[in-house]
């Protein structure tokens, strides 16, 4: 299957680099051969709402070329857009199932081509569903690993030439405090979750020094997908938390902003948890 995105219309192809460490900045229509201080790209999947959006807004505010991922939502992705646009930064809106490798492919190329080059991959699209496991069909099994831990792996195969050209470069994978609990609603989403935190280690033993590989564990944040949950049993959720709140998308994503700044490169194959006392090792 071919993604469908918005193609920026009227633009030459990029030139690709002759070097290492050569890259095309197509908003300078300048090659810069400096690429430490380089702002590339930054593929973030899942990233039309929620922490995702959050990420994508501090990554461009920061400098870097965003692409906002979205599976459904493409009147919300073209707003963040707008919005990142307007603040000054770079971002595009691109169709992919981040459970379908082509897919996720042809996103990592778009984002590539457009900036230059990536610096920064964030695993945050996920797929989550409340029941037991004896309610779970084999196809929700498949489809939960598919999206949050397979597409994890897919991204990273996929931008992979790309990072390996550049001095440093990270990879952060959005996990759960489901991976650390288990879940009695949720086996297939704590089993794919917990699935990151082996593939963020060995990524992190694979590719030292230069890439570093982390993973957040977030527990109960402000987002669509704990919408519901908050608004059934949200007084006694916040009762069981130490910080007696639950998290705001930006909290995770200025957390996901340091892991992806070169300041970060001693921080690698660590699952940091942000979850507000809930759960502590």
């Amino acid at each position: 299957m071919v993604a469908h995105g918005f193609k920026n219309k009227g633009l030459t192809p990029f030139p690709r680099a002759k070097r290492a460490d050569l890259f095309y900045n197509p908003c300078t229509m300048t090659t810069n051969d400096k690429t430490k201080d380089v702002k590339l790209g930054a593929v973030i999947t899942g990233s039309a709402r929620g922490i995702g959006a959050a990420i994508a807004r501090r990554l461009a505010a920061s400098g870097y070329g965003v692409s906002i991922n979205y599976v459904s939502g493409e009147e919300r992705a073209r707003k963040l857009v707008e919005e990142i646009e307007a603040a000054g930064g770079r971002a595009f809106a691109y169709h992919a199932d981040a459970g379908d490798y082509e897919q996720v492919e042809a996103l990592v190329e778009e984002t590539a081509q457009r900036y230059g080059g990536i610096r920064i991959v964030i695993n945050n699209a996920g797929f989550s569903q409340h029941a037991t496991i004896d309610q779970v069909s084999v196809g929700d099994w498949n489809r939960a690993l598919a999206v949050n831990l397979s597409g994890a792996f897919y991204t990273v195969k996929a931008t992979l030439p790309y990072l390996k050209k550049l001095d440093w470069a990270r990879i952060i994978s959005i996990c759960s405090l489901r991976a650390m609990t288990g879940s009695n609603h949720g086996a297939h989403y704590a089993a794919a979750k917990s699935g990151l935190i082996g593939l963020t280690k060995s990524l992190a033993l694979e590719l030292a020094p230069g890439i570093t590989a982390n993973a957040i564990s977030p527990g109960y944040v402000n987002t669509d997908m704990n919408a519901a949950a908050l608004a059934k049993n949200g007084d006694a959720i916040r009762a069981m938390i130490p910080a007696c709140r639950v998290a705001e998308p930006d909290e995770i994503a200025a957390l996901a902003s340091f892991l992806a700044s070169e300041e970060a490169g001693y921080i690698t194959g660590e699952t940091i948890n942000a979850n507000g006392g809930i759960y502590m090792r």
